[in-house]
């Protein structure tokens, strides 16, 4: 029997894993109100005890969900849910929900070696533009690495996690107690490492071990424990990127070394110069191998009095003794740690060689998923059934696909599998549509429940005079009742403002300005003024008690006419 899937907060449901981080599982997922598809990151166990944490969590995920901009992930919603466990006891689920975004992670990308130069300044130029955005709307990420950063399969760069490492950072106050939830240390910026506060040239130190791993494969630091490798970002001076991989240009190792300098005022101020940066390297413009070593002495060169309080910092923020460090060589408990780590890869292999079936063979045949990308699901089915593989279907809401084509396949295709396996074919379902109610002649409030009932918004409401209609009547739509338009469109509406305009109708005959407010159905009173003398024919009107304006519906004015001899 099939668990029903669950729900959180009543509006959520929550699918099948598609990630999982140091703090986070990210699941698919689906917004039940809106019917769309949807991200949704559930905070792990331990961490959702935290009270402060939660709270620091859910206001950082409200700060992250304001900002939209094409290259950052947009955050829809945060909440908490509650959860009781087998001993009873229940226990807060804050969960976040974004943008689902399908793709590729860039550290995937990183994992398969250097990047080519043009992907590598492109995809860093995605990254500093999401960040010159954040940075203006006030938001340091704080935790910029590749596991951070998708590439769509249009290309396009999103960052994900605004605001998420800063609930983090907040909360921790060690290297180990941070890198324990992060995951790493590798992309840590020096003020980061030594627990001081930081700015947005944070983010641009990170960004910049993101282009030395681009354009290497590897991340300028590494050690055995986080610890090891936040010292070697206080203290140490990287290799140029050309040293490890002599493909690289250059004018890009000076951009790299740049980015990475230890004193945060020695490095670009801010997203945007380091975007100009990689711009000027397109044109060919590159430094000498010599001008390269002296911008490395320059930013890198000795300073015991910052070695010193460099220790002293990191000795401060951990209890780990293998702080001690000397140019005799790596601490005894180093020298451990690898003799263990050798140990479980050499049982490792043992392991993987006895358990090997020698009478195991080779499946002896495989099937390629085709690309049936674009085509109608009949003809898609027709085609993977020629591959010896089976279709299960999946709709889904697309507007770029027309209505019955395929949109993708899972496995995509040219993956191998073997003969009879199932694909899931993902077929659009073209733009949601919603039918726009009947709106005239309901009050305000009415108008937009029901705009939200139909999958609509209320958009701009324009107030206008109406004799019979009261305050927040819905006068007119822009949208006539009953015709289809794209779901979350917004329909604006005329109200009446519960108004009409009346005006001096002084020097009028009694009867004409009579009539002309009557017909504004407002409430006329005829008055006599015996001390004024009547004039001959048709009385008319000498003042009225209402000025001219707008005055309530349904009003009541005098009109006084003269009557004396």
């Amino acid at each position: 029997m099939t668990a029903e899937p669950r729900v959180l907060s009543a509006r959520y449901r929550i699918d099948e894993p598609i990630g999982r981080g140091g703090m986070a599982t990210v699941y698919r997922g689906e917004d039940l109100t809106l019917g769309r598809q949807v991200a949704i990151k559930v905070l792990d166990r331990e961490l959702a005890g935290d009270n402060a944490f939660r709270t620091r969590f859910r206001l950082e995920a409200q700060a992250a969900s304001r900002m939209a901009h094409p290259t950052i992930v947009r955050v829809f919603d945060a909440g908490e849910d509650a959860v009781t466990g087998d001993d009873g006891v229940t226990r807060p689920v804050p969960y976040i929900v974004m943008e689902l975004v399908t793709g590729k992670l860039l550290k995937d990308i990183i994992a398969a070696g250097p990047v080519p130069v043009a992907d590598t300044v492109r995809y860093v130029d995605g990254i500093l533009e999401a960040l010159e955005y954040s940075h203006r709307a006030g938001v340091i990420h704080r935790d910029i690495k590749p596991g951070n950063v998708m590439i769509t399969e249009a290309g396009q760069v999103k960052v994900m996690d605004f605001g998420i490492a800063r609930a983090v950072s907040d909360g921790s106050s060690t290297v180990a107690e941070t890198t324990a939830i992060i995951g790493t240390a590798s992309y840590f910026s020096p003020e980061q490492a030594k627990g001081e506060p930081v700015d947005a040239r944070a983010d641009v130190y990170s960004t910049g071990v993101v282009l030395y791993e681009l354009l290497t494969g590897r991340p300028p630091f590494r050690g055995e424990s986080p610890v090891a490798v936040a010292y070697q970002h206080v203290s140490e001076a990287p290799v140029a990127p050309s040293e490890v991989n002599d493909t690289v240009p250059r004018s890009l190792d000076a951009v790299a070394l740049r980015a990475l300098a230890k004193d945060p005022y020695q490095r670009y101020q801010d997203a945007a110069a380091f975007r100009d940066a990689i711009d000027a390297t397109v044109d060919g413009r590159s430094p000498s191998k010599r001008q390269v070593g002296a911008l490395t002495s320059e930013l890198y060169g000795p300073n015991p009095r910052h070695a010193a309080e460099t220790a002293r910092s990191l000795r401060q923020l951990s209890t780990d003794a293998t702080m001690t460090r000397t140019q005799a060589g790596p601490p005894v408990a180093w020298i451990w740690t690898g003799v263990g780590i050798l140990a479980v890869l050499l049982i490792s292999i043992a392991f993987w060689v006895f358990s090997i079936r020698p009478d195991a063979a080779p499946p002896t045949s495989s099937s390629i998923v085709p690309d049936v990308t674009g085509m109608t699901y009949d003809r898609a089915n027709e085609e993977l059934d020629a591959a010896e593989l089976g279709a299960y279907r999946v709709d889904e809401e697309n507007p770029d696909v027309a209505e019955g084509n395929v949109i993708r396949t899972d496995p995509a295709a040219g993956e191998t599998l073997e003969p009879g396996s199932d694909v899931r074919v993902f077929v659009s379902e073209g733009q949601e549509m919603s039918t726009v109610p009947t709106l005239e002649g309901l009050g305000q409030d009415a108008a937009s429940h029901a705009l939200e009932d139909a999958g609509l918004t209320l958009g701009i409401v324009t107030p206008s005079n109406d004799p019979a209609l009261a305050e927040g009547t819905v006068i007119s739509a822009d949208q006539p009742a009953g015709s289809e338009v794209p779901a979350g469109s917004s329909v604006n509406l005329t109200v009446a403002s519960g108004r009409v305009t009346i005006t001096d109708v002084t020097g009028y005959t009694l009867d004409a300005a009579t009539r002309g407010l009557e017909n504004l159905e407002l409430s006329v009173t005829p008055q006599e003024d015996p001390d004024c003398p009547a004039s001959a024919g048709d009385p008319t009107v000498v003042s009225q008690s209402l000025a001219p304006g707008d005055v309530p519906i349904h009003s009541e004015i005098t009109l006084v006419y003269c009557t004396g001899s």
